[in-house]
């Protein structure tokens, strides 16, 4: 049996208009208790790009920007067996009860899921016919390698709910 993994608490404000969902954190996100702590993540490389911030490594100040444009992160996975940091390794996995988050939060727009196995999920927990629009977007995990340049401008779909 392998060890079992646990997800973080959402970061979420009752003025949060957007929710990232991410899968479940990797391991060096685990080994920090830091959301997307992986240094070759570019979670929020992205993030800063599309707000036009000043990078900074200070958890923080990360998750006051993210407060400041009202965006919300969390995972779609609470618990799951997971030998490394692939989704596919992910085993024996409970889901997060995202159903209830959203109706908690109703000022959520839209749901962007960090790369596949989110979005999966997250159809499987919510229906294809959600009362909110769901997007997949590229992975920011290293082991996606799809260019920055690429990246960044399908996670420019954030900005297009953001008042």
């Amino acid at each position: 049996m392998q060890n079992r993994i646990s997800s973080f608490p959402p970061v979420i404000d009752s003025q949060s208009e957007i929710l990232i969902l991410g899968s479940i954190p990797g391991v060096k996100s685990l080994e920090k208790q830091q959301y997307y702590a992986h240094p070759q993540n570019k979670f929020w490389t992205i993030i800063f790009h599309l707000f036009n911030e000043d990078l900074t490594d200070d958890y923080a100040r990360r998750l006051n920007v993210l407060k400041k444009h009202h965006i919300a992160v969390w995972d779609v996975i609470d618990s799951c067996e997971r030998k490394g940091s692939l989704d596919s390794e992910i085993k024996n996995e409970e889901a997060n009860r995202i159903a209830e988050l959203l109706d908690e939060h109703r000022n959520i727009k839209a749901i962007f899921c960090n790369g596949g196995k989110s979005y999966k999920n997250l159809q499987k927990l919510l229906g294809k016919n959600y009362r909110l629009p769901i997007f997949q977007l590229p992975s920011t995990s290293p082991l996606h390698t799809v260019s920055f340049e690429t990246k960044l401008e399908e996670w420019k779909k954030i900005q297009e709910f953001l008042t």
